[in-house]
C-alpha cells in the first residue's frame, strides 16, 4: 500500500494561488490513479479532482473547474493540485488519495474505492 504525504498548504489571500504536492513512497505510484478531496469545517469531505495513472483523463468538481489543475509526475512519484483564483469557500483540509483501479464512469467519486490516503494539508483563504 503506497504511503502519501501532502504538502504546500498555507494561508493565502482570495484571488491568490497555491500548489499542493502529494509525494508517494513507492515506485508503484506510476500505476496509481490519484484523487484530491477536501473537507471544510463542519462539512463532509468532498471530491475535488482526479487523474488517471498516465494523465490521459482528468475530472473536476464543478466548483473548481477552470481554476484548479491536477497533474502527476510519475518520475518524481508526486501528484499536484495547482489552485488559482482561490476563494474563501476553498478553505479546507486537502487530502490526496490513490486507487489501483479505475473502471470508468464516475467511480473516482467513491472514497471507499481509494486504497491509500494522505494525512491532509490545511488551505486557508482569507477574504
Amino acid at each position: 500500500q503506497v504511503q502519501l504525504r501532502e504538502s504546500g498548504g498555507g494561508l493565502v489571500q482570495a484571488g491568490g494561488s497555491l500548489r499542493l504536492s502529494c509525494a508517494a513512497s513507492e515506485r508503484t505510484f506510476s500505476s496509481q490513479h490519484m484523487g484530491w478531496f477536501r473537507q471544510a469545517p463542519g462539512k463532509e469531505r468532498e471530491f475535488v479532482a482526479f487523474i488517471t495513472w498516465n494523465g490521459s483523463r482528468t475530472y473536476y468538481a464543478d466548483s473548481v473547474k477552470g481554476r484548479f489543475t491536477i497533474s502527476k509526475d510519475n518520475a518524481k512519484n508526486t501528484a499536484y493540485l495547482t489552485m488559482n483564483s482561490l476563494r474563501s469557500a476553498d478553505t479546507a483540509v486537502y487530502y490526496c488519495a490513490a486507487k489501483n483501479r479505475y473502471y470508468g464512469g464516475s467511480d473516482y467519486l467513491a472514497e471507499d474505492k481509494y486504497n491509500s490516503w494522505g494525512q491532509g494539508t490545511q488551505v486557508t483563504v482569507s477574504s
